[in-house]
This record gives C-alpha cells, sequence and structure tokens, in this order.
C-alpha cells in the first residue's frame, strides 16, 4: 500500500515503542519485547520479518490494550509484500487476504486509538482498489462508516467520490463532493477539488463558480485568484471550439483573476507568468495591430519580470 504517508504510519510505531519502553509493568514481558522488536522491523521496512513478530505479539496477548495496534501493522507488513499485477499467484494472494483480515480487525479492536482505526479503514478501502481486489461494492460501505465515524474529514468524502467517479455514478460522485463543501466550508480543498471534478466532466461554468466561491472564503490569497486565472487560460488556449470572441472572453476573466492575485502580492511569480500568457492569447485574437503589439509588449515586460523574480529566488534574496 502506498498511497498514504509513510513517514506518518512510521511516526505512529516510534510512539508506540516509547510507550512500550517506558511501561514498567513485568506483566506481558514477553509480548511487550516482541512488540517493540517487532516494531524495530517495521520501521526498518523488514516486512516479512516484522510480519512474524506481530503475528508473535498476538499470539502471546492479543487483549491488552497497548498491543492491539499490532493488528493494524501486521496487516500493513503483509500488503507491503504483495505484488499487483501477479495473476494465478496463491501465495501472493494470500498476503493481501492476511491484510484485509488484519485491518479489519484493527479497525474493529483498536478503541483507544481513533487514528489507528482510521489508518486501518483507508487501507482496507485501497486493498479493494482498482490495483488491488478492484472491488468498489466492498470500499463503499467502509467509507460511508468512515464519514460516520468523523462526519468533517473531507480526505474520506473525496475517496468516496472518486470511487462513484469511476463506476460512472456521476450524480452521486458530485453529490458527495457537494456534501463536503457543506461540512468543511471553510476548507479550501473542498472547492479545488470540486473544481477538478468539474474539469474532468467538461463542466468549465460548475468549475469556475466552485473556484469563486472559494476565495469568498479566501479573500486575501492570491493563490486562490492565480489558481482561476490558470483555469481560463486553459480554456481559451485549450479549446479549439471557441470562436475568437469567446477566446477573448476568457482570457480576459482570467486577466481580471492575475490582477486580483498581483494586487494582493505584486511579486506573485506564477501569477506573472499567467498574466504574460493570457495577454499573448488576448493578442491573438485582437484585430487592432497596435492594441495587438501594445498586448504583446506589455506580455514581455512581465515575462522578463518573472525572469528576474525566478533568479532572485534561485539566488536566495527573493521572498
Amino acid at each position: 500500500m502506498r498511497m498514504f504517508s509513510s513517514p506518518v504510519v512510521m511516526s505512529f510505531v516510534a510512539g508506540l515503542g516509547l510507550a512500550v519502553t517506558g511501561c514498567g509493568q513485568v506483566a506481558n514481558l514477553q509480548a511487550r519485547m516482541a512488540f517493540r522488536e517487532a516494531n524495530g522491523l517495521y520501521q526498518a521496512q523488514d516486512w516479512s520479518a516484522a510480519a512474524e513478530k506481530y503475528e508473535e505479539v498476538l499470539a502471546l496477548n492479543p487483549t491488552d490494550p497497548q498491543l492491539l495496534t499490532s493488528y493494524f501493522f501486521l496487516g500493513n507488513s503483509y500488503d507491503n509484500q504483495f505484488r499487483p499485477g501477479r495473476e494465478n499467484d496463491p501465495a501472493n494472494d494470500a498476503l493481501l487476504t492476511k491484510a484485509i483480515e488484519n485491518y479489519k480487525l484493527a479497525s474493529e479492536r483498536v478503541q483507544e486509538n481513533p487514528q489507528i482505526r482510521t489508518l486501518s479503514l483507508q487501507y482496507l478501502v485501497a486493498a479493494y482498489g482498482s490495483d488491488k481486489l478492484n472491488d468498489p461494492s466492498q470500499a463503499e460501505p467502509l467509507l460511508l462508516k468512515m464519514i460516520q465515524m468523523d462526519p468533517k474529514e473531507s480526505a474520506n468524502y473525496f475517496l468516496l467520490s472518486r470511487l462513484y467517479e469511476d463506476s460512472g455514478d456521476y450524480e452521486n460522485a458530485e453529490a458527495t463532493l457537494v456534501k463536503a463543501r457543506e461540512m468543511r466550508p471553510g476548507d479550501p480543498v473542498v472547492y479545488t477539488t470540486l473544481a477538478a471534478y468539474y474539469d474532468r466532466q467538461g463542466e468549465f461554468d460548475k468549475l469556475i463558480e466552485a473556484l469563486e466561491a472559494r476565495t469568498a472564503q479566501e479573500p486575501n490569497n492570491p493563490e486562490a485568484y492565480y489558481t482561476i486565472a490558470t483555469y481560463y487560460f486553459n480554456k481559451a488556449s485549450r479549446d479549439f471550439s471557441l470562436n475568437n470572441a469567446e477566446k477573448g472572453k476568457y482570457a480576459q476573466a482570467g486577466l481580471a483573476a492575475t490582477d486580483k492575485a498581483l494586487a494582493l502580492n505584486k511579486d506573485y511569480f506564477e501569477a506573472l507568468v499567467f498574466k504574460n500568457l493570457l495577454l499573448r492569447v488576448q493578442a491573438t485574437v485582437e484585430r487592432d495591430r497596435a492594441r495587438q503589439l501594445a498586448l504583446l509588449k506589455e506580455a514581455d515586460q512581465l515575462r522578463d519580470r518573472a525572469e528576474e523574480l525566478r533568479k532572485l529566488k534561485a539566488a536566495g534574496l527573493g521572498a
């Protein structure tokens, strides 16, 4: 499993190791010593040896609350040994089966560590993904459970929406992202994720509507306006179904967005670059030769300023 951050998972192991070594209880010492050894093997990414040692921990004591996280790390150790694409390989398939079994046990039994429970469900969802079991019907109820557990965790809505989208259920895909926006109206990521969905569906007006709603939440963030400008540039320069008037309209809207970004940060390198590009798009549809040359001259000046800022930044002198 590679879709979640390894450093985050490793940080749990490090914390667990400290809890074990700091414990003064003598009961279950053998299991706890094995747990510490298993954590060391896991951190070293010796997945096979780690799995053996976690199996030993759970055989010695499957009920100690401080050791129950072994179910997750055991599952993940098997998961990391699984190799997608190996068909008709019973040994490889067995690794994923064991991973799923232990992720399920972790999600059910680890009550004192909600982060590990959440990770268990996330990895369980991934195990049913297209590169593994490819069974979205199993992933959907898990994601719904995760949303019920934490209704304000937007990442779970994103995963569920993508599952619906990949299955061709576009109505539920959009509705799920809209729900995420309702639950986290101040989170800029819900707006950019919704915009990206509309981009994939070719719904440009809804895309812009989502990004404009983001600026209402972050009126002083130049990146929010810059992002709008990038989409307008892509529309104006890559949609060959547009006539010149439409192309010019989108270019002007993009320029207005870059101006808002630059009003908040006059040295915003990326905004300068895109304003330069949008001016060049506008120049291609301008019929007045003098106006066209003026647009290109301004674009050149912005390009040069952007290059100057890039060099200053590379030299460690920029903001």
